[in-house]
């Protein structure tokens, strides 16, 4: 049995701005479409809320 753990890393593949939403996708195994909308929404109330989220996710997650 080959088990192979995912870990959790910007994309650089799949990536729009900095690849957080497709490193997201990938780590769960759904399409990155689904974090982009939610980022998307994120953005919508002003804009500081989204922005926040995504510059922690910048630096937290690692890159490829």
């Amino acid at each position: 049995m080959n088990t192979q753990r995912i870990s959790l890393r910007r994309s650089k593949n799949d990536r729009m701005i900095a690849g957080v939403c497709g490193g997201l996708g990938e780590f769960f195994g759904i399409s990155p479409f689904w974090f982009r909308l939610a980022m998307f929404i994120a953005f919508i109330p002003g804009g500081v809320p989204g922005i926040l989220i995504y510059l922690i996710a910048i630096i937290i997650i690692p890159s490829e």
